[in-house]
């Protein structure tokens, strides 16, 4: 009968880990020490690149002069101290200095001075592969140009050495002082301190001829300045006289008349719109507290008029609260309806429309005021006006005289200032002094200054580990694959079983030594196997039961044992996500581990598709599982027994590309397909199917209702963690019932580089000797007979599988 499989997830399916971390620091120690070789590689490429760099660049020279920008030092000819400059008039005095020194016309007078336009180390400097190419081009298309004259011919090697000093020099300023640092490099030192010094002597003496150029063209152009303001000065001053007289402009304290009157007018406007608010303001409160009734007048007539007006308002307002007073004594003594507080209750009445009637008195005579004062503001208004347009012509005639005033006035002013320039500019002629000075010589240099060695080294280096950095970083970033257990478990949220070693076998590398295998007794086989069939892939826990890959399926039968406990027959199906990722040989090598161990054990090939596991069995088999299910052969009658192991196996028959079966998953899901199971169950301890991998067919997914647990397989560095995570995501009944995960193919020697500091694939050439240690006759276990294949030892045949 079939057992209910148990809730696997809340026994080895931990919750996934989601929570962010900063940084992982054990990670990325185990990513750079994996990387190691890659970061080092690099490190080195980048060292010999920057060694022939050093071997084969011409060193070259550096001389420096410094120049002090002085502004004092011209202060002995001038007549008066001069304005101290602002910080950034400062700067820009230095800027100019530097743009001044770097200038084409500057190096120009450093190759007529210094006698540097046929220097051949200035004009043919050591070049580079490019510049040398560029050189004969030139010089192949100057073989078809036309001839040039002598002249032409200097004048182009004295632009070249012009151009080639300005390539060569550096110009900057020394802090925030005013000190202009000139260098020049070459590879000549001789050279390169004498054109630093051709430079300093060449922007003096540039100083001195501008001053001097300055002042001669300044004064010239002031001269003919002069006699031109002269000229103008007196026109605009006859002019503006002779406007004045035409047009009768007669004024007192400097204003005409009507500007007077217009200014007195003003002022009283000014006071008559005061009166007007304020008249305003008092008419509208009144009128206000009209509006609201004379149920009202007793509340708002505390409002004080400023006058005795509001008298008669403060008495009627001092009888009405007395009466109030009244009234409520004899209200509270004798109730409301007391005669007495009647008739109190109607003088308060009369009282208060008599309050109304006086406030109705003193808002109509508010209002009076009101008028007034509008009526007054509004002739001071039509005053205005009056006079305004009389002034008007009178006003147009004494602006265009002002004008004519200001102009003569501005020429004269303008005259005066001319003037002293220009006496000034000829007191400057006399005395033409520059303002710097050199305060530091160019002086020989001893050593290059470039290439400088331990700097191009250590940029080398830096950049050597930087690139190593980014190469590793990009291989990091590609690791989309399983190598860890712990991988297992984040991402997946399943327990890991193990890894399983990458086995192979080359002309020079036996199987029987590679990753700790051992046959019993511990000695290794005769001959290696140029291929390593895989009849012998299935027999590894036989071969090498105290190997790495023999341990970790023990702790898959441990962990089925603990999840599937209380059971009397288990079945377990062994499935992967893609093909090629070696289930096959987990499920046989599983199998043969619990038949070795003395288990009744079934393997039953249902990979349907793809059966090669039924492949390797010799003779090949006429009939199987799809016969047995489908036909009327009894299960029992098709089994194979290895005889070293007592395996029972319940293969399929091998079919061709054209005779394979549509619908594999009707076949695993119908129910003489869990008869059969439930058949199996009667007679084996374990029952071991190989189904088809999940991501190709759904028929794992079909029979996963007749399994108890799954053994999934991911193959270690090649599946990637994306695949089996929607897999299972879309698989949740698969999902729910996995086991554990095995690692297969493991590269067991990459495998510590993956592991972070501290975990146990570090230490697994420490387990080593235990797994290399021959297992001794005593402890070794005897196989068992199946029951099944006792029963049909005549129709079973001997299989290497």
């Amino acid at each position: 009968m079939n057992h209910r499989a148990l809730p696997l997830n809340g026994v080895l399916r931990p919750e996934k880990d989601d929570g962010d971390s900063f940084i992982d620091l054990d990670r990325l120690f185990a990513s750079v020490l994996r990387r190691a070789m890659t970061i080092g590689l690099a490190t080195a490429l980048f060292v010999m690149l920057g060694v022939a760099y050093l071997v084969f660049t011409t060193p070259v020279y550096t001389s420096m002069t410094q120049i002090l920008l002085d502004g004092n030092l011209a202060r002995y000819a001038e007549e008066e101290l001069a304005s101290p400059q602002s910080k950034q008039q400062a700067d820009t005095q230095i800027s100019s200095a530097v743009e001044i020194l770097k200038s084409n016309k500057m190096a120009l007078r450093v190759v007529d001075e210094a006698g540097l336009a046929d220097n051949d180390t200035i004009l043919n400097p050591p070049k580079s592969l490019v510049s040398t190419a560029k050189s004969w081009l030139r010089g192949t298309l100057s073989l078809f140009a036309d001839a040039v004259s002598d002249e032409a011919v200097l004048e182009g090697k004295r632009q070249k050495a012009a151009a080639m000093l300005q390539q060569g020099i550096a110009v900057e300023r020394v802090g925030r002082s005013a000190v202009v640092a000139l260098s020049y490099r070459s590879p000549d030192p001789q050279l390169a301190a004498k054109v630093a010094d051709a430079y300093a002597d060449a922007y003096l003496a540039d100083q001195l001829n501008a001053n001097f150029d300055a002042a001669e063209r300044a004064s010239v152009w002031l001269q003919e300045r002069l006699d031109d303001l002269r000229q103008r000065a007196q026109a605009a001053s006859l002019e503006a006289e002779r406007y004045k007289t035409e047009n009768g402009l007669t004024s007192t304290r400097g204003e005409l008349m009507s500007e007077q009157q217009l200014t007195d007018l003003n002022s009283q406007l000014i006071i008559a719109q005061a009166d007007v608010a304020k008249a305003s303001a008092r008419y509208e409160q009144f009128k206000s507290i009209l509006d609201q009734g004379p149920d009202n007048a007793v509340k708002n007539a505390m409002i004080s008029a400023g006058g005795s007006e509001n008298s008669v308002i403060q008495q009627l307002r001092g009888r009405y609260l007395a009466i109030e007073q009244r009234e409520r004594e004899v209200t509270e003594s004798f109730g409301a309806d007391h005669p007495q507080a009647v008739a109190l209750k109607g003088e308060k009445g009369e009282i208060s429309q008599q309050i109304f009637q006086e406030l109705q008195r003193l808002t109509d005579s508010y209002r009076n005021e009101y008028e007034v004062t509008r009526s007054r503001e509004t002739s001071l208004r039509e005053s205005i006006a009056g006079v305004t347009g009389k002034n008007s012509q009178a006003t147009k005639s004494l602006v265009h005289l002002r004008e004519l005033e200001q102009k003569a006035t501005a020429l004269k002013t303008l005259y005066q200032s001319y003037l002293d320039r220009y006496e000034q500019a000829n007191q400057k002629q006399t005395f033409p002094i520059a303002q710097a000075r050199v305060i530091s010589d160019a002086g020989v240099p001893v050593s290059p200054s470039s290439p400088k060695k331990t700097m191009v080294l250590a940029l080398s280096a830096v950049l050597g580990l930087m690139a190593g950095g980014a190469l590793a970083f990009a291989q990091e970033m590609q690791e989309r694959y399983f190598r860890l257990g712990s991988e297992v478990r984040s991402v997946l949220g399943l327990t890991s079983l193990g890894y399983l070693p990458l086995v192979c076998a080359t002309a020079n590398r036996p199987i029987d030594r590679v990753n700790g295998f051992f046959r019993r007794g511990g000695k290794p086989s005769a001959e290696p196997s140029p291929e390593l069939p895989l009849e012998r892939m299935t027999r590894l826990v036989l071969e090498a039961p105290r190997s790495a890959f023999a341990e970790t399926l023990r702790n898959v039968k441990l962990a089925s044992d603990i999840v599937l406990q209380g059971r009397p027959s288990r079945v377990i199906g062994v499935v992967s996500s893609l093909p090629g990722e070696g289930k096959t040989t987990v499920a046989a090598n599983f199998a043969m581990l619990l038949a070795a161990s003395g288990k009744r054990t079934l393997l039953i090939d249902a990979d349907l598709r793809n059966p090669r596991l039924s492949r390797m069995l010799k003779p090949a088999p006429k009939a199987g599982l799809v016969e047995a299910v489908i036909g009327d052969v009894a299960w029992t009658s098709l089994i194979r027994v290895d005889p070293q192991s007592k395996l029972a196996i319940l293969p399929i028959q091998p079919r061709s590309h054209g005779e394979q079966l549509p619908h594999t998953n009707e076949l695993l899901a119908s129910p003489r397909m869990a008869s059969l199971i439930e058949s199996a169950r009667q007679h084996f301890d374990y029952v071991i199917v190989d189904l088809a991998p999940l991501g190709p067919v759904v028929d794992a997914k079909a029979f996963s209702a007749q399994v108890d647990g799954f053994v999934f397989v991911i193959e270690w560095g090649k599946t990637p963690t994306r695949l089996v995570s929607d897999l299972l995501d879309s698989e949740p009944l698969i999902a729910s019932k996995i086991l554990g995960v095995l690692l297969n193919k493991t590269d067991m020697t990459e495998l510590p580089r993956y592991s972070e500091f501290g975990g146990q694939e570090k230490f697994r050439s420490q387990y080593e000797a235990y797994y290399q240690s021959p297992l001794p006759k005593a402890a070794r276990p005897r196989p068992a007979a199946s029951p099944a294949a006792e029963g049909q030892g005549a129709a079973a045949s001997p299989s290497q599988a």
